[in-house]
């Protein structure tokens, strides 16, 4: 028996995720971060309150960098405003590009509307900040309503997450972008004085050559190397920070910059080679060479994600808190604070503003497009969009902190903290009575009537698919594995739970045998299909998972007898043309839907990236039959 050795790999098995503790994987999550957030805002509230002396002349030490004569002085509240705050606009940027790339907007057109809402949801509290405020010199603090806190925004999505559909935080993301964005500008120039135009200049300058350069790299080397990307940045942010210039707006242009995509299936094949040979030859300089051939296997936006969330999430946003929002709490400053139209003016902004403009512009868009362009959700999704983009603490701080000064400045922060706790009240609110509405109803509240994209290149044919479940399932789950991969081998108990806790789901296998890592993997896929000739594909499948040892040649026939082939025949067909070219077909059908590992799974035609235990697919499978039933009610 001679294995087609003719099929190429497209791709390599996915490492396989750690061991996690139920504490390791709470630390990982957005709702850990928030939790973080909120801490560092009790503490810095309390320590305020306890030694408001020794809180100010904390952060008001000097902190200097110095290179011969040149140097840069700031005190710690601005290292961490100016300076640290970067890295966290930064991984904004590398979120937002990533949803650009892979997610619910890579068709341009879907962000139309969020982007609309996102401008809406600045300008209409802006105007209820002036109409509280306008004819003073308070006036000057528009800018402390124009933005949503991007971490506490999706922390709090985090946390009530289960009661909203995934798309959710991709539209609440992409808003809170528009207005980081603008906000980041409005911080720049609105709120800095004394603009030096040469180093201004030489910023752009120094931005667009290594754009140029990076793209130049990538053209010729098919890599981009992460350490002239941190270069452009840190030359950005003192060039930025000489010209008067807030420079934290670097962080979120250049996290824009960071193409995300899946791994490719020649850079999976070029990183199995090199270790192959690290493995026949494990020297130094062979090991370095295997593990940049990983790396570089994975996108750099995710490489990015990967190095700088913990930090951002854990240390930065939370120091940022820290530095900021301690204020000196009293009843005679309460008294003054919810009478003054700083304060007044900030709590409406955010608290009614904010989800006012955001639903309203995107109600106003879907009806001037005449439903063509539409929010990825139902309307009572929406509106918990809007009233978690309520929350405004980062950036508002931060325009806060140069927009006031003294007891102004005292007052905002209590509108800005008070306007927290309201957003936080108000999506609570809403997701409770979403959670009341009949069941129906709840489903077009949540999902809408907008259509999901689709990965999967090659549509599910039931007449040449290999199908377990019924036919007419509202829910498809398509898997390209490989019988000879320890984590498909994992899988395969997980989908038989799926079928069994889900009656409305089928599940349909695709052949992706990757030759260069699994020797027996084409053998293998041959042998299934070699049986599915006599009707026994499902048979052998579980056969061979069920026996990962045997693989070779007598095993597969020992596998084969134990279904009840007839063996002769087996032999035949597993020889023939026709069986080489349907396993050839199902690889070619992954390369075209971009699929370079196994397990790969799809869900209606969406792919699913995240992990493949029980707990993740059942959360996927239930909102794609959530969708699958609205659909049908519509």
């Amino acid at each position: 028996m001679s294995a087609f050795s003719s099929l190429q790999a497209t791709g390599q098995t996915p490492r396989r995720p750690g061991v996690t503790t139920p504490r390791l994987r709470f630390l990982r999550t957005e709702t850990a971060s928030a939790g973080f957030l909120l801490a560092a805002t009790v503490i810095a509230l309390a320590w305020a309150n306890l030694a408001p002396e020794n809180y100010e002349s904390v952060w008001r030490t000097q902190l200097s960098l110095t290179l011969g004569s040149q140097g840069v002085s700031l005190d710690l509240r601005e290292w961490i405003n100016s300076g640290l705050m970067t890295l966290f606009f930064f991984i904004v940027g590398l979120e937002a590009r990533r949803e650009f790339d892979l997610g619910e907007f890579r068709e341009r057109a879907r962000i139309t509307l969020p982007t609309m809402a996102g401008l809406a949801g600045m300008l209409v509290p802006l105007a209820l900040y002036l109409a509280f405020t306008h004819g003073t010199p308070e006036a000057r603090g528009w800018g402390t309503v124009i933005s949503t806190d991007t971490a506490f925004a999706l922390g709090l999505y985090a946390l009530l997450g289960r009661r909203l559909p995934t798309a959710t935080r991709a539209f609440i993301l992409t808003a809170s972008v528009v207005d980081d964005f603008i906000a980041l500008a409005v911080i720049a120039f609105a709120y800095t004085s004394g603009i030096s135009w040469p180093e201004l200049f030489v910023a752009i300058g120094i931005f667009g050559v290594g754009l140029v350069a990076s793209n130049s790299v990538v053209r010729a080397c098919g890599e981009f190397r992460g350490a002239a990307f941190a270069l452009t940045g840190v030359a950005v942010w003192f060039a930025l920070l000489g010209s008067g210039v807030d420079p934290v707006v670097t962080g979120l242009a250049l996290g824009l910059m960071a193409c995300d995509h899946p791994a490719r299936g020649a850079d999976l094949r070029r990183a199995s080679t090199l270790y192959l040979r690290f493995r026949e030859q494990p020297t130094p300089e062979l090991e370095r060479s295997a593990r940049r051939g990983l790396a570089l296997s994975v996108s750099l936006n995710s490489r990015l994600q990967e190095l700088f969330r913990p930090w951002t999430s854990y240390l930065i946003v939370p120091a940022f808190a820290l530095a900021n929002a301690g204020i000196t709490i009293d009843a005679r400053q309460l008294t003054a604070a919810f009478t003054s139209p700083v304060t007044l003016g900030i709590v409406v902004a955010y608290a009614v503003g904010k989800p006012l403009g955001i639903v309203g512009a995107s109600a106003l868009t879907t009806r001037l497009s005449r439903g063509r362009l539409r929010p990825p959700v139902g309307w009572g999704a929406v509106t918990a969009g809007g009233t978690i983009s309520g929350i405004g603490f980062t950036i508002a701080l931060l325009i806060a902190a140069r927009a006031f000064e003294g007891g102004r400045l005292a007052e905002a922060k209590v509108g800005i903290l008070a306007a927290v706790i309201l957003s936080f009240l108000f999506t609570w609110g809403v997701t409770m009575v979403l959670s009341r509405l009949p069941r129906a109803v709840r489903r077009r509240a949540l999902l809408g009537k907008a259509q999901q994209l689709e990965d999967l290149a090659v549509p599910v044919d039931p007449e040449r698919d290999h199908v377990r479940g019924p036919h007419d399932a509202l829910v498809t789950v398509v898997e390209y594995g490989d019988f000879e991969c320890p984590y498909c081998g994992e899988a395969e108990p997980v989908i038989r739970d799926l079928l069994a806790d889900f009656g409305d789901v089928r599940y349909v296998w695709r052949h992706l045998p990757l030759a260069d890592v699994h020797p027996h993997a084409v053998q293998t896929a041959r042998a299934a299909e070699a049986a599915a000739e006599q009707d026994r594909f499902w048979e052998m499948h579980d056969q061979i998972f069920a026996h990962p040892q045997a693989l070779d040649v007598r095993g597969l026939e020992r596998l084969a007898t134990a279904v009840g082939l007839d063996m002769e025949r087996f032999r035949h067909d597993f020889e023939t043309r026709a069986v080489a070219v349907r396993v050839a077909e199902d690889a070619e059908s992954a390369d075209l839907s971009n699929v370079s590992g196994t397990p790969t799974f799809f869900i209606n035609g969406r792919r699913h990236y995240g992990a493949y235990d029980i707990d993740s697919l059942s959360a996927v499978v239930r909102g794609a039959l959530e969708r699958a039933k609205a659909a049908l009610h519509h």
